[in-house]
């Protein structure tokens, strides 16, 4: 599944390629691709035809393009295949085409690929950011964030992101710091893959009871999330197969880069110790038995 750095680098692509352009025509391929939209596919397409795309913005792992005459957006969840493309508008369709979107100027078009389905679109109204500060959510409206969206917490990419309510909330929740970490009303963007980093950096295991963390360690791990979101940014992202790429098709390359997510049995970077590998919600948690020692008493 994408995660914050990778949904990034698609704001930035559609900010590039789609902001400014009006739309001409939506075509919904599939319905599933707009279930959420509960008036349907053809509202979906009306409301958006004819319309001008504005600055792309983004909260965690939601992508949206508000669209000016009005205080709509679309909006869009990649779930865990969705693409967003842009390319030439005769190429031909790809195998897992959802929906496709044509512009007045006769460019590029935008296209909604997604093999698992689980991903989706729809258009939705934009409201006041609940968490408060102005302008802090790239696009505009400034200080507007669509409906939808509203219980998603900052992500520590944000200015709106707030390091002593993140304390505070941790230590409140009793529960290991992994698990927090991937609740997005406390935090959001940070998936598996950059829990596991951050806390690797941050000598911490994914284990370690939220009221246990000193505030030095709290903001630290936050530092080890900024930076190894930064990272994962300047490369693209994280590609492990052909379902994460950007608007143009490419991979990212940090899978290069990871420390800790993936790499079981192999030497730690930083003691030589193998890396283990712990059972997590159903999932995977990577870890260094030296770096990060499991606490005695471990909350999962």
């Amino acid at each position: 599944m994408p995660e914050l750095p990778e949904v990034e680098v698609v704001r930035r692509g559609l900010d590039t390629w789609v902001a400014g352009r009006t739309i001409e025509s939506v075509t919904v391929l599939h319905p599933r691709a707009v279930r959420r939209h509960l008036a349907g596919p053809a509202d979906f397409a009306a409301r958006l035809a004819g319309r001008t795309v504005l600055a792309a913005g983004r909260r965690g792992k939601y992508l949206w393009l508000p669209v000016a005459e009005g205080s709509e957006a679309l909006l869009a969840h990649l779930g865990m295949s969705g693409q967003l493309l842009v390319g030439e508008a005769d190429r031909p369709a790809e195998k897992h085409l959802r929906a496709r979107m044509t512009f007045t100027d006769a460019g590029l078009d935008l296209r909604f690929v997604d093999q698992r389905t689980f991903g989706h679109l729809m258009v939705a109204d934009l409201v006041p950011d609940a968490f408060g500060r102005v302008g802090t959510v790239p696009g505009p409206p400034a200080g507007h964030v669509p409906e939808p969206v509203l219980h998603i917490a900052p992500d520590p990419l944000e200015e709106a992101f707030d390091q002593e309510a993140f304390y505070q909330g941790l230590r409140r929740r009793r529960t290991g710091i992994k698990r927090a970490l991937l609740d997005q009303s406390l935090i959001s963007g940070v998936g598996n893959i950059y829990a596991d980093e951050a806390l690797w950096r941050a000598r911490l295991h994914w284990a370690r009871p939220t009221e246990t963390l000193t505030r030095t360690e709290v903001m630290g791990l936050l530092l080890a999330v900024r930076e190894v979101m930064g990272a994962a940014l300047a490369v693209g992202g994280t590609s492990f197969d052909a379902l994460y790429v950007n608007v143009n098709g490419e991979s990212g390359y940090f899978d290069r880069s990871l420390d800790a997510y993936g790499r079981r049995d192999e030497p730690c970077s930083r003691c030589g110790t193998p890396i283990r590998r712990e059972v997590f919600m159903n999932r995977s948690s990577y870890s260094c038995p030296r770096c990060q020692p499991r606490p005695r008493r471990a909350r999962v």
